[in-house]
């Protein structure tokens, strides 16, 4: 009779022991891709600290990628390899029609524009100058490229050269050297200029707004986990700290991202009539 009492807490002692060595659950690590619209080291320096942020709240890791050409950037979340991608808006259509990935918050406080800038006291004074004339752009596929080529010449009727040079920051710098009779790009990246050189240019040309660039998820990320991840954000604009790290990354009013809403009507534009392989 004694045996029995003496294996039950034998067993106990096992079990607690069990419980209290079992490892914990394994942190998950998620692959973060970041249209490269800057260069590597500005990338690193606005979205690292955000990514920590959400390592903090959500208990998972975020690796940071980023990427000299947007070529390579296209061919990964083509591919589906990035977990999380931060991405342009006809991006976002490529991404969803070649992966399903899923936009989760994007920028509310403004449309984005795409702009054409020329020297500010320069020959250029309307956009049929342009006409036969060099325009640097960052990459054939990125969204201010595309869009304004289509418009260009859909609406203005303008046949342009373009050169492409691999940042919108090096479009306009091709502008001022005189490398290039116009630079295309988008205004807040504009507006993150040197102030001597914002004074030397000017926007020609300013096209319709769209929905901003969203952050968007492979559908194969756990929906608990995307929630995690939008939630997040949404909340960093709640404080000081937040917002500055949300300001870095041209999220400043985060909202909940919506495909259809959002992305889905740029997909009439046709702007892959537009798409070709950058030679760099």
């Amino acid at each position: 009779m004694r045996a029995q009492p003496l294996y039950r807490f034998i067993f106990g002692v096992l079990l607690v022991s069990t419980i209290l060595v079992s490892p914990a659950p394994a942190q998950q690590v998620f692959k973060v891709a970041i249209v490269p619209l800057m260069a590597p080291a500005a990338i690193n320096h606005n979205w690292g600290p955000l990514l920590a942020r959400l390592q903090k709240v959500t208990g998972h890791r975020f690796d940071l990628h980023v990427y000299d050409q947007f070529s390579q950037f296209e061919d990964e979340f083509k591919a589906g390899i990035p977990d999380f991608v931060y991405l342009n808006p006809y991006h976002a259509v490529m991404a969803k029609q070649a992966q399903g990935y899923i936009p989760l918050v994007r920028d509310s406080s403004e449309q984005l524009t795409a702009i054409l800038v020329v020297l500010a006291d320069g020959a250029i004074r309307q956009v049929g100058d342009l006409d036969g004339k060099a325009v640097a752009f960052a990459s054939p596929n990125a969204f201010a490229p595309l869009y304004l080529r289509a418009l260009l010449t859909e609406k203005e009727k303008v046949t342009i050269r373009p050169v492409f040079v691999s940042s919108p920051q090096n479009a306009y710098r091709h502008v001022l050297t005189g490398d290039a009779d116009a630079g295309g790009g988008i205004l807040p990246l504009l507006q993150k200029e040197p102030a001597a050189v914002q004074a030397r240019l000017r926007v020609l040309y300013t096209t319709p707004g769209v929905a901003p660039h969203p952050l968007a998820a492979h559908p194969r990320v756990p929906e608990t986990i995307r929630r995690q991840v939008q939630q997040a954000i949404l909340d960093m604009a709640r404080d000081p700290e937040g917002k500055k790290l949300l300001e870095a990354i041209l999220i400043k009013q985060p909202i909940v991202a919506d495909f259809a809403r959002d992305y889905a009507p740029l997909e009439q534009l046709h702007l892959d009539r537009y798409m070709t392989h950058s030679p760099n």
